[in-house]
């Protein structure tokens, strides 16, 4: 049994004795890289990986069930773009298959055995309130699903970096007891405090009120990490802040900025929860995210961590979003406000993605918070559903 510290030297040795070509990458970019999974693949982020990573001349392999339709209704089902990416995309293979069972999930690696070259996962359920109403099925889907992958792929392709789209609700509601100040339009941490760039993954996740999203989350985390550690193979956790962009299926309960930019279309009322609506949040477009899981891929590391976001490139807190909507929108925006915020909300999140750039200096960050509302604005610009 091969135990932690497998570095990428040695990582990309093992590649090129069996073959590979490029000394750069875990991925080749030629006839030898053959099959990439992506789970969650219909959602916001898988569907931008399976799009950059088909345009590669890669095969890709896409699970996806649209749980997102059981968790948030028929205005966040998935299956538009599913049909789209099947009809569309070359070399996209689709499976509806759940991540919680892992005899489909194992017999779908061992079908590919031998030519997976990467997994993605981004299957999750991904909202704090909807894991309170059943803590069983979050559970299920966002640690045992990801116990079922990292399994599948340690019995089938364990030399195939494993990235998981993980979460910055590992860290609970510790940023919350940051010395903060409070400004016309935002929260802002203390001048001169060692997060003021941003939170970094030294941040204990421990003793802090996770929520039970973030408790499953954060079980899939360690995973990830442990499967990377004991057993040397390459995986990542990417702790993200805000994930966004024009393909976002936003609702009420996850996906903050595309749904205000589809509140403020529709002349739907927008509920803004508690801190006077000056929490701030970074927000990363997914091709940012995407492009970062791509250097990833091309120089493995065993068992890492990254907290990543928009970081001070691109961040707001709501009262800024919804001004920047409007201004771009012209339109004005119904709201209403409550006092009592969700339980596991940040007052203050910005990611320190410093390590990631250190480690990957390759990596820029191509949207900021302007252009990203720019696009949602753009692909709901048809929206038609509108509402007294």
């Amino acid at each position: 049994m091969r135990q932690a510290g497998v570095s990428p030297a040695e990582l990309q040795a093992a590649r090129q004795d069996a073959g590979c070509p490029h000394s750069q990458g875990w991925l080749c970019y030629d006839n030898l890289m053959r099959t990439i999974i992506v789970t969650g693949s219909a959602g916001l982020i898988g569907s931008e990986a399976v799009r950059r990573f088909a345009g590669e001349s890669t095969r890709v392999i896409g699970i996806d069930n649209d749980m997102r339709e059981k968790f948030f209704g028929a205005e966040a089902s998935t299956k538009k773009r599913r049909d789209n990416l099947i009809a569309n995309v070359r070399g996209y293979e689709h499976y509806d298959s759940d991540i919680r069972d892992a005899v489909a999930v194992t017999e779908l690696f061992k079908q590919h055995r031998g030519s997976i070259d990467a997994v993605v996962h981004t299957a999750s359920q991904p909202s704090h309130d909807w894991a309170a109403r059943d803590p069983q099925t979050d559970f299920t889907v966002n640690a045992n699903g990801t116990l079922n992958l990292l399994e599948a792929t340690r019995k089938f392709s364990p030399e195939a970096p494993f990235i998981f789209t993980s979460t910055n609700k590992v860290y609970g509601d510790t940023p919350n007891r940051l010395p903060l100040r409070e400004l016309e339009k935002r929260w802002e941490i203390e001048p001169g405090h060692e997060y003021e760039p941003g939170i970094s993954e030294t941040m204990s996740i421990d003793y802090t009120k996770h929520s039970l999203f973030g408790a499953s989350k954060t079980a899939a985390d360690i995973l990830v990490q442990e499967y990377g550690r004991y057993f040397g193979m390459p995986t990542v956790s990417f702790r993200g802040g805000c994930l966004t962009g024009p393909a976002h299926a936003g609702t009420e309960l996850h996906g903050f900025l595309s749904y205000l930019m589809i509140c403020l279309m529709s002349g739907r009322p927008y509920r803004v929860f508690g801190y006077k609506g000056k929490q701030v949040r970074d927000n990363i477009h997914s091709f940012d995210l995407v492009e970062a899981f791509v250097e990833f891929i091309r120089a493995p590391r065993a068992g890492e961590v990254y907290n990543i976001g928009g970081s001070r490139h691109s961040n707001c807190s709501i009262l800024e979003a919804i001004e920047a909507c409007e201004a771009i929108s012209g339109r004005k925006l119904k709201r209403t406000y409550e006092e009592s915020h969700r339980i596991g909300d940040h007052m203050w999140w910005i990611s320190d993605v410093r390590k990631f750039q250190s480690h990957y200096p390759n990596w820029k960050f191509r949207y900021g918070m302007r252009e990203i509302l720019e696009e949602i604005h753009d692909a709901l610009a048809g929206f038609v559903n509108r509402e007294s």
